[in-house]
């Protein structure tokens, strides 16, 4: 195997999909929906958010889900850097409010330690790194259903008065909105569990679509609303860099805490890919129904890290595939491969 062509570049290319994004947020700005315009945004982008959550529920497999219990430990290490370590990292930022964030931007900053795990690039860097790839399958998929309960109510909890505040209606919106177009797939997956794979690409496509719609909707409002003058370049360059450190320290956490726990190198892997990152595809949709008119500034910082945790760990995932010290062997821990892994991110 020729080892150059083997493994991605060392710093890959801006992903496609976050250049749509990007466009998507510039046509905003351009030309925001407005008065009938912005409710017809707004009223797509709400059935777009439902079809988003029913498509998960058709493609999660419940096999999975019991095949992955095997594996409690590591599925239970990935879930607490999820929504004990990032939240707690969150809460600590805001001590850089205001002189380095402002209070909108460490609320979205906050969101983003409160969004689920990704499930497919959580796969397909622990694969290039040679680690336990059914695990890492499970562990996204864990995270993403708990993420449907736990990041509303972590929301309502920590981000009460913060942009948007959280209500009964907030809660109410999470429920009609995400649990029952989840709930509603899952009880139809016996009939779309050959549908989904046949119509794999297409159906990408409406995930995709649907998202740059929620962030059109959303974004439009935040520029009607002038959002966009409380934030200035010089506070994204911060952001970044709060950002850059936040993601350090959770790569960080998860591979040498994993370490401490008696994990071996495979599991620790799937540990630190599946616990150091956020769902782009979750956590706007979720954003959207949670804060409405003022999402914008909240989901900003989800994106530009959407884009910083990929290239960040396609760097780590080749070097990890390259290092001759630990070879792949079996891990007696290692849970059964699915017979269908989840693509949602």
């Amino acid at each position: 195997m020729n080892r150059r062509t083997s493994f991605p570049p060392s710093w890959p290319p801006l992903d496609r999909y976050v250049l749509a994004l990007l466009g998507t947020v510039g046509l905003a700005a351009l030309l925001p929906a407005s008065g009938t315009a912005a409710r017809l945004a707004e009223g797509a982008s709400t059935v777009a958010v439902a079809l988003l959550f029913f498509l998960y529920g058709a493609r999660l497999s419940s096999r999975e889900a019991l095949d992955g219990l095997r594996h409690w430990r590591l599925h239970l290490t990935v879930l607490t850097a999820t929504f004990v370590a990032f939240p707690l990292l969150g809460l600590a930022a805001k001590g850089l409010v205001p002189v380095v964030l402002t209070p909108a931007l460490h609320s979205g900053l906050l969101f983003l330690c409160l969004a689920p795990s990704t499930v497919q690039s959580s796969i397909a860097f622990t694969s290039i790194a040679r680690g336990n790839v059914p695990a890492a399958i499970c562990a996204g998929s864990f995270s993403s259903l708990a993420g449907i309960l736990l990041t509303p109510l972590l929301a309502a909890a920590l981000l009460a008065g913060g942009v948007g505040g959280f209500s009964a209606g907030s809660l109410l919106r999470i429920v009609l909105q995400l649990l029952v177009p989840f709930l509603a797939g899952q009880l139809v997956r016996p009939w779309a569990r050959t549908f989904l794979p046949r119509h794999r690409e297409p159906l990408g496509y409406v995930d995709r679509g649907s998202i740059l719609l929620v962030v059109y909707s959303a974004f439009s409002q935040g520029v009607v609303a002038g959002v966009w003058h409380q934030v200035t370049p010089a506070r994204l360059g911060l952001l970044l860099a709060v950002e850059a450190v936040l993601l350090a320290v959770m790569l960080s956490l998860t591979w040498y805490g994993a370490r401490r726990l008696g994990f071996g190198r495979e599991d620790r892997v799937a540990i630190q890919f599946a616990g150091s990152k956020k769902s782009l595809a979750a956590g706007l949709p979720m954003a959207s129904v949670l804060f409405g008119a003022q999402a914008a500034p909240v989901v900003l910082p989800l994106m530009l890290f959407h884009q910083m945790q990929l290239m960040v760990c396609a760097v780590i995932a080749g070097r990890r595939a390259r290092d001759p010290g630990e070879r792949p062997g079996a891990d007696p821990r290692s849970s059964p491969t699915p017979r269908n892994a989840s693509a949602a991110s």
